[in-house]
């Protein structure tokens, strides 16, 4: 248990750090207009803070920093969301009130607003898997063992993608599974077509299908792969303004990982609803080792669909960020069930 003296100075200096990037010593702490200990006082208790692991002491430095176990039980019992300016209302208001065609502008638009608000990196996991439904599926054979599937969405999206088949299967069998699937599939939410295909059509391709569980382990496949979230990014460049990263080599390996959206769908993607935040090491990514990333869900018409998420150093402004994204969040959750977007 910390003290009521250590718990203060220790969200001095984590709210003074947020600020200025420059570790924190006694005197910088006692000068602030609310604190009413002597620069003893206040060195004694950082001493102990450092020795608990709340603080840490860079090499070079007479001042103190926060650890990644400082900045936990600072997000977890110091902060309080920090209310945002009605010039941020504004400006979000203003930007959001445009008539969108399509989820997708939603997406991209708020993902830049929202990097441009914080001068950090946004990342938001599109929901288009949950509003697109299969208007028809083809396949067509290439080679004896292969084949490509074609998909295409009520939206007129198309994808395709390449099939192995263990052995040789006949047109007749290829016939009847595409038969059975637009005929069982047709104008299914996307998002459903795995669940469908295992525990529906499975039974039925038993049936008329000679080679179905061939068939069915490929076409699995092919519709886990379509179950993807699609990644928005907003300032993907935003982490060289930041002052803890200026080793190139550091940001090229990060900024590499942005072009792998499967494993940043999985690093950003929560398992719980609403708010999350996770601080370094939290993320168990050993790149990520000193960066934070907040996130918070949207719905549309009550079911989650996406999630938004914020990628910043340790040292990120916390209490403001969980303001803007609770905002976001509901702000999005309401934009993409308006009935009216043209």
């Amino acid at each position: 248990m910390l003290t009521e003296r250590q718990l203060y100075i220790l969200k001095a200096i984590v709210d003074d750090y947020i600020t200025n990037a420059e570790p924190v010593g006694s005197r910088t702490v006692s000068k602030r207009a609310d604190m009413n200990f002597s620069p003893a006082t206040i060195r004694n208790e950082m001493s102990d803070l450092e020795e608990l692991g709340f603080l840490e002491k860079p090499h070079s430095s007479a001042g103190r920093i926060p650890s990644q176990k400082g900045y936990r039980y600072y997000v977890d019992h110091l902060l309080s969301p920090k209310q945002l300016s009605s010039k941020d209302v504004t400006n979000i208001r203003s930007q959001l009130a445009v008539k969108f065609h399509e989820s997708e502008q939603v997406i991209q638009h708020s993902a830049k607003i929202l990097s441009h608000l914080t001068s950090y990196t946004s990342i938001v996991l599109g929901p288009e898997v949950f509003e697109s439904k299969l208007r028809q599926i083809q396949l067509i054979p290439i080679s004896g063992d292969q084949a490509v599937v074609i998909i295409v969405t009520d939206s007129g999206h198309v994808e395709n993608q390449t099939v192995h088949f263990p052995g040789n299967v006949s047109g007749s069998d290829v016939e009847k599974v595409v038969n059975i699937l637009n005929d069982r599939l047709r104008g299914v939410p996307i998002f459903q077509l795995q669940q469908k295909l295992s525990q529906e059509i499975s039974a039925v391709l038993k049936k008329h299908v000679s080679k179905y569980e061939t068939m069915l382990s490929a076409l699995t496949d092919v519709f886990r792969d379509q179950q993807q979230e699609k990644v928005y990014y907003g300032g993907k460049t935003n982490i060289l303004s930041q002052p803890e990263f200026n080793d190139v080599e550091r940001v090229r390996s990060i900024l590499n990982i942005f072009e792998e959206d499967a494993l940043v769908s999985r690093l950003i993607r929560s398992e719980d609803e609403g708010l999350t935040i996770r601080i370094g090491e939290e993320n168990d990514f050993k790149p990520f080792d000193d960066l934070s990333i907040v996130t918070a869900t949207y719905t549309l018409e009550g079911k989650y669909v996406g999630t938004i998420g914020l990628l910043g150093p340790t040292r990120m402004e916390y209490p403001r960020v969980i303001s803007l994204m609770e905002y976001f969040s509901k702000d999005m959750s309401e934009l993409l069930s308006r009935k009216d977007r043209s």
